[in-house]
């Protein structure tokens, strides 16, 4: 899950890196625990069998450091406080198979990658690598996700210590477990269900009026940090199957280049940008399994043990 400012690779598992990885548990208390308990277990079963840690943050460390930087006074940064950036395997996995396919990876094309999913993010690419991302210090930055509020003034928190006199777990289980999709609407932190009671329920509505509205904010964000925008790309489980979403996010957006072909989008089809689109519009299904399981052959077969 997080690699801190240090991983920019995939690295074999060995005492000494499961002392730093242990180290890191403070920036990601909801997932390094069960990981490294997992690498334990695993380690007791198949003693034998080598481990490699694939870090979901290392992507993104060629953001540039402006983009990495908090405006927080002191040496936190050196401290650690940076925007890190997540979903980073996916990103690496859908840009090299588009790579493949466009050559894009090599020519420099602006492109912007949406993971929407019950986590979301987006990122900024240029030559196949991150330029700036949605997340930042945890998985619950930026847009709105399925139970995970998104980007917040940080004096929402402080006011929820302090008039509100919630402890560091409440907030936390608001912010994560409570917030979103799920937080707006009451109801349901999933968006085909939302979208099914929208028309009766206003809380439903409102829930995805606000997903959508925050990923199109997002999405000029991200083409203003590249400069403009060649590519598009939809993934994960709401960005590669429900294509009225991707509707209201890039309705209105003409003004980027991006313009749907409500044909191709009704059917999910690769391409669903019409064909005089300056910005080409993809949906491309991640696959964040293979990318760690590419990753783990290619190390152990440098190290001449695969």
């Amino acid at each position: 899950m997080h690699g801190g400012d240090r991983f920019r690779q995939p690295h074999l598992i060995t005492p000494d890196l499961m002392k730093v990885i242990e180290e890191l548990m403070p920036l990601a208390p909801d997932h390094l625990p069960h990981e490294i308990n997992a690498i334990n277990v695993f380690k007791v079963s198949y003693p034998h069998v080598k481990q490699v840690a694939c870090f979901d943050t290392a992507f993104h460390r060629t953001m540039p450091e402006v983009a990495q930087r908090y405006a927080l006074g002191g040496d936190l940064n050196q401290q650690g406080v940076l925007r890190y950036g997540f979903h980073g395997l996916s990103y690496e996995y859908i840009l090299g198979e588009f790579g493949k396919e466009t050559g894009v990876e090599t020519s420099g094309g602006r492109v912007v990658v949406a993971h929407l999913g019950n986590g979301a993010s987006m990122v900024a690419a240029k030559g196949g690598q991150s330029m700036d991302t949605t997340m930042g210090f945890s998985p619950a930055g930026g847009l709105v996700m399925s139970t995970r509020s998104g980007d917040l003034d940080p004096w929402v928190i402080l006011y929820l210590f302090k008039e509100k006199a919630l402890d560091v777990a409440a907030v936390n289980h608001m912010v994560n477990k409570e917030g979103g999709l799920l937080g707006v609407s009451g109801i349901s932190s999933d968006m085909k269900d939302l979208l099914s009671k929208e028309a009766e329920n206003p809380r439903a509505a409102e829930a995805i009026e606000l997903f959508c509205y925050q990923a199109k904010k997002f999405l000029g964000a991200m083409a203003a940090v590249l400069g403009g925008l060649d590519h598009l790309i939809f993934t994960g489980g709401i960005g590669e199957n429900v294509s009225s979403i991707r509707s209201r996010i890039c309705k209105g957006m003409e003004f980027l280049g991006i313009y749907l072909d409500a044909g191709r989008n009704d059917v999910n089809g690769p391409i669903i940008s019409d064909e005089r689109s300056p910005v080409a519009v993809r949906v491309m299904k991640t696959n964040e399994e293979l990318m760690i399981a590419r990753h783990t052959y290619q190390l152990l077969r440098k190290r001449g043990q695969g």
